[in-house]
């Protein structure tokens, strides 16, 4: 039987590491995670070891449908003792708040329930995470983090002491310890209020192509007791052997601007949830599939249920609306000109060889780095110690960084479209300082550049054409070319 002194200890135990590991305070994360159906951000019902960012406020409602043509009819002592071919078909919803703190930790509560002692009472929750481990922000790599979630189980006032299930709903059937109900088995305790788990997730990008959409994946492996482990021997999971590991997987596809489409699926010990949600800058809609792994709608708990999620997620560092941010692109080494050949000759008199002239002059890379340059009077780029010209080492040297000359999007005229505006070319191209702009985006692989004083929303965006040379575009403008 659980104690109150065990879970008192266990709980303080997990304040203390939150207080601990909230000690450092790191750069922000990314809010691209979806809103779990109950506890915060993660997956459907799994978490990762992903957290909000410092301050940031993500409210969700989920709800599903249970939909069965017969129902099992339970005993005065919780077994089952019949079914019932009234059928059931009845829905079930869940809201919850959860709250980020110095990018490392991630609270909330929830509640699943409110009614009257007759119908199980009020049911709240409350859950906690800390990220131990994770990539530098907006970098692939890998994540770690333990949590606790506790989930307040129903009171009928009848003097039973009952447990909560995975669903998040008061049950009847549910006892925190049966004595010989469930098929003449003493000792069998349903699921534990307590949940503490540990969670390792792997955050990486996904394959360039023109044919498909920017996206990412994050990957995810962990183990717990109570709602990942407890209740193998109940009447509706003998058929499991969770052992307590739970994976989840889900690709984060960029449908332009601020939007973003999550693809998510997930094993939780005992069933095996997937689902999809649309992230519209911070506000987010989902639907969901609980339960995909049972063929047969044999009880509530083994059956498919489907519902719908909404949630809203507030970044008050942001401006108002967190955004999902994507991982930084991948820039290209900086390349350096190859050493003077090995061999040297040896020479009574030696007369070095003038060095062509030019002018001095700086241009500014899509890396947002200046580079030292001479032009010559023909027009002629000169490059290094030796002042070789730029053309006798194509194709093999390039500046760094990507740049829009020769895209389709850029040669036909294309708009672009960043942070729910859309942008169309403006004016000649043009040359720039690095140090009066900065990057705020990218567009097909581009980085996207404002002037450093410009302020949200911002009214002029500025494309790297080719090493030096930026075309600007702006917002509002009637289109004239490419239509």
């Amino acid at each position: 039987m659980r104690t109150v002194r065990g879970t008192m200890w266990t709980s303080g135990l997990f304040a203390a590491a939150l207080i601990v590991g909230s000690a450092e305070i790191a750069s922000a994360q990314s809010t691209k995670m979806p809103s779990t159906l109950r506890y915060g951000s993660g997956y459907l019902d799994v978490p990762s070891a992903s957290v909000l960012p410092h301050l940031a406020i993500q409210g969700t409602y989920s709800t599903f449908w249970a939909n069965l043509d017969q129902r099992p009819l339970v005993g005065p002592t919780g077994a089952i003792v019949g079914t019932d071919t009234n059928g059931l078909d009845q829905n079930y919803g869940n809201a919850s708040i959860a709250l980020g703190l110095f990018d490392r930790v991630e609270v909330g509560a929830s509640l699943h329930s409110f009614n009257d002692a007759d119908a199980g009472g009020n049911l709240f929750g409350l859950f906690g995470q800390i990220a131990l481990l994770r990539p530098e922000a907006n970098q692939q790599g890998l994540g770690l983090a333990v949590g606790a979630r506790y989930a307040g189980s129903p009171d009928y006032d009848d003097g039973i002491t009952y447990a909560p299930n995975r669903l998040g709903f008061p049950d009847r059937r549910m006892r925190a310890d049966f004595d010989g109900v469930v098929q003449g088995v003493d000792g069998v305790e349903g699921v534990d209020e307590l949940t503490l788990y540990a969670v390792s997730s792997v955050f990486l990008r996904g394959f360039e192509s023109e044919w498909f959409p920017q996206h990412e994946w994050t990957l995810s492996l962990g183990w717990g007791n109570g709602q990942f482990n407890d209740g193998e021997e109940l009447e509706w999971y003998r058929f499991a052997d969770s052992e307590g590991v739970f994976a989840a997987a889900v690709m984060h596809m960029s449908l332009g601007g601020s939007t973003l489409l999550n693809l998510m699926g997930e094993y939780n010990g005992f069933d095996v949830n997937i689902g999809a949600q649309l992230d519209f800058g911070g506000f987010r809609i989902g639907a969901h599939m609980l339960g995909a792994n049972y063929l047969e709608d044999l009880s509530i708990y083994r059956s498919a249920k489907f519902g719908v999620l909404g949630s809203v997620a507030i970044c008050p560092q942001e401006g108002f609306l967190c955004k999902a941010q994507m991982m930084d692109p991948v820039v290209p080494d900086t390349v350096r000109l190859p050493a003077p050949p090995p061999d040297t000759v040896i020479v009574t008199r030696e007369v070095g060889r003038p060095l062509p002239e030019g002018n001095p002059a700086s241009i500014c890379l899509a890396t947002g780095q200046d580079v030292d340059i001479l032009l010559t009077a023909q027009g002629d780029t000169l490059v290094g110690p030796d002042r070789t010209s730029i053309r006798t080492l194509r194709p093999g040297v390039v500046f760094a960084g990507t740049y829009a000359e020769g895209r389709a999007w850029y040669t036909n005229d294309e708009s672009i479209s960043f942070e729910d505006a859309s942008y169309d070319k403006s004016g000649n191209e043009v040359s720039l300082q690095c140090p009066n702009i900065m990057r705020v985006g990218e567009h097909m692989g581009v980085p996207l550049f404002v002037m450093r004083n410009a302020e949200r929303p911002f009214e002029t965006l500025y494309v790297p054409v080719r090493p030096g040379v930026w075309q600007a575009y702006q917002t509002g403008l009637q289109r004239t070319r490419g239509d």
